[in-house]
C-alpha cells in the first residue's frame, strides 16, 4: 500500500469535522467537499450561488495547489447542489474555472449542506 499524505493549508477554510482538507496517494489527490466559508473570516460568503460557487472554487484551488497539483489536472468533480434552480449560474461561474478540457462531473440536488450553504464540490484530480 502507498503511503497517503494529508494535505493541508490556512487558505482553506480548516475541516468542520474529522476529515483532511485532502489526501493524497497514488498520484492523486482526494479533496474534501468545499463550502464557500470564507477562510479568514470562517463565515459563509453573502452574494448567491454565484458568490459561493467563486468561493468554493478559490477553496478547491488553494487545498490543490497546497498538495502539488490545481484546477487544471482536476479529474472528476461532484457538485451538490441546494437546488436545482441554481444549475445554470453555478455552471457558469464553474465553466469559467474549467474553461478548456473540463474534468467528468456529476451534480446533485441535496436537502441540506454544511452551513446551509448553496453548494459544495469536492474534487479529485492528478498530482502530476
Amino acid at each position: 500500500m502507498q503511503a497517503r499524505r494529508i494535505v493541508s493549508t490556512p487558505d482553506a477554510p480548516a475541516a468542520i469535522g474529522p476529515y483532511s482538507q485532502a489526501i493524497a496517494c497514488g498520484g492523486l489527490v482526494f479533496c474534501s467537499g468545499q463550502v464557500a466559508l470564507d477562510p479568514a473570516t470562517k463565515e459563509l460568503v453573502q452574494g448567491g450561488i454565484e458568490a459561493e460557487t467563486r468561493q468554493v472554487l478559490k477553496n478547491l484551488a488553494n487545498v490543490l495547489a497546497a498538495s502539488g497539483s490545481s484546477l487544471a489536472r482536476v479529474l472528476k468533480t461532484t457538485v451538490y447542489l441546494k437546488s436545482m434552480g441554481d444549475f445554470a449560474a453555478m455552471n457558469a461561474v464553474y465553466g469559467q474555472h474549467f474553461a478548456s478540457a473540463p474534468p467528468a462531473r456529476a451534480t446533485v440536488e441535496v436537502a441540506r449542506l454544511p452551513k446551509d450553504a448553496l453548494v459544495e464540490i469536492d474534487c479529485l484530480a492528478a498530482l502530476e
